[in-house]
């Protein structure tokens, strides 16, 4: 199973649309996971358009997204449980965060955004994962978005362009 993890679209403000490699990958996606800050709605209902979508809403997203996706959600896929959080708050880092909402629920990897920072690690066998951004990439090298397989196995890369 082929999932694309995106975060931090910030459109329309950050950029005019989704990137041309971005698209490329959703071709032949099975899900789609957004860790929030959509910014609008409108980036929902494109990525639907490809495939099943998941996500959560972000700090900056708007009534629209916030009216209609949680603030955390785990999502089972290919027999594994997969946690998606923006990660914003206060106190703690972002990642500390994000893996704080999911104390206490079993989860095989936690997805999540708000720093930009693309973030793949495993703690035990927890996979923690942020995928970066594909259209604000801030103090980055890069625009990045994630790729995650699942098999017998959960693994995952970035994609950087």
């Amino acid at each position: 199973m082929k999932i694309v993890a995106l975060s931090d679209t910030h459109l329309p403000k950050r950029n005019r649309g989704l990137p041309p490699r971005l698209l490329e990958e959703l071709q032949d996606v099975d899900l789609i996971i957004h860790a929030g800050d959509w910014q609008t709605i409108d980036v929902y209902y494109q990525l639907q358009t490809y495939g099943k979508v998941e996500g959560v809403y972000g700090n900056v997203d708007n009534d629209d997204v916030t009216g209609l996706l949680p603030s955390k959600k785990i999502v089972e896929a290919g027999g594994f449980r997969i946690g998606i959080t923006h990660g914003h708050g206060k106190g703690k880092t972002t990642e500390k965060r994000a893996i704080a909402a999911f104390e206490g629920e079993k989860v095989d990897c936690i997805i999540f955004g708000h720093s930009h920072i693309p973030v793949k690690r495993y703690e035990e066998n927890l996979l923690i994962f942020n995928p970066g951004s594909p259209t604000d990439k801030r103090r980055q090298k890069f625009f990045s978005f994630g790729v995650i397989s699942l098999s017998d196995k959960i693994t995952a890369e970035h994609i950087y362009f």
